[in-house]
């Protein structure tokens, strides 16, 4: 986090237009403060899925957004007395909605029988120097791949902006669809963890792959959806975010490219999902370098700005990217599975 918000001071120094800076600094320091509480929930949340409850998580999430959308719509338009802060409302939006997560489940924790047991342990337990060990060796090498893919596309989003604010603005609306509909994968990702550790740890290494197998048919058969719907409404979809005909025009062409993306995304989210549930964890590390970093990046700039592919190139890249990561981890988890029979 202190790394993040030392990150806000350079800004005006990454080529960006100066109007998107002024607005993008509060607004991203907002967000940097707001990471402690949402690790926070993280943890809890990931606590409780692992035990195979995953219920009072979405039922968190859902009244989340909805304190999110709220406090957005009271702060950014200044309605009912508050303050019109615009962008700097948003954030405080999302700062208020990722508070009332952890705090949400802290109470869960308290008040639901599932979860007396563990704190009765809470409360009993020491720092067990070996746990903590074990916990950082599978840790590091996921939030290394999280960052490495979180870094890619942040980049990308950056290469964007030195193309101008009208294709920033494109592109924000084509990976806030893409980014949508990912929250649905990534639900399903989750269960695909679970489901593979559990079937893993017990032995029952054909009922783990059946768990894999029906995951990734569900995450196609979902992105499919999703993609057939980004290409018939492109057009359209822009309209729910701007007047703007340059930007809508941008918009409906990545719109296409996003549709693209949903396969791939969906693919590669899911194995991984199955990867963790094995805790083989560095292997994708390793590949999210090679897919985001040593082809992702280079490609994006290679084809927007030498060949000039423009906003289009950027997202090649990322297609790109998620294409190989996904084939890589599908083919470790075929691998892995094959030693274990």
């Amino acid at each position: 986090m202190v790394l993040m918000y030392a990150v806000s001071f350079f800004m005006d120094k990454m080529g960006q237009n100066e109007e998107v800076v002024i607005l993008a600094i509060p607004y991203y320091r907002i967000l940097v403060i707001s990471m402690f509480p949402f690790m926070l929930f993280f943890t809890l949340k990931q606590f409780a899925e692992g035990i195979g409850n995953t219920l009072n998580a979405m039922t968190i999430t859902l009244l989340a957004n909805v304190v999110n959308v709220c406090f957005n719509y009271l702060f950014i338009f200044g309605k009912f007395g508050f303050p019109e802060l615009g962008l700097t409302g948003a954030g405080i939006g999302t700062l208020i909605a990722r508070t009332f997560m952890p705090l949400m489940f802290v109470f869960i924790f308290i008040r639901k029988d599932i979860f007396r047991p563990y704190l009765i342990n809470i409360v009993k337990s020491r720092l067990d120097k070996k746990i903590l060990k074990r916990l950082f060796e599978v840790g590091w090498p996921i939030s290394s791949q999280i960052l490495l893919e979180v870094l890619a596309f942040a980049l990308g989003a950056l290469m964007m902006g030195w193309l101008g604010p009208v294709s920033l603005a494109a592109h924000q609306i084509a990976i806030g669809m893409a980014s949508l509909t990912f929250m649905i994968v990534t639900g399903i990702a989750s269960g695909t963890t679970i489901r593979v550790s559990h079937q893993f740890n017990l032995g029952d290494y054909h009922s783990m792959k059946k768990a894999t197998v029906a995951s990734v048919h569900l995450v196609l058969a979902f992105m499919s959806l999703t993609a057939i719907t980004f290409v018939l409404f492109r057009n359209e979809i822009p309209h729910l975010y701007t007047n703007d005909q340059e930007v809508i025009k941008i918009a409906s062409r990545l719109l296409i490219m996003a549709a693209i993306f949903q396969i791939f995304d969906g693919l590669q989210v899911v194995m991984l999902g199955a990867l963790r549930g094995l805790t083989d964890v560095k292997y994708a590390m390793f590949a999210a370098f090679i897919a985001y970093i040593l082809i992702s990046l280079p490609l994006s700039y290679l084809l927007a700005f030498t060949i000039k592919w423009g906003p289009v190139g950027i997202w090649v890249g990322f297609v790109m990217s998620l294409a190989i990561a996904g084939l890589l981890f599908l083919a470790r988890f075929i691998n892995r599975s094959k030693l274990l029979v």
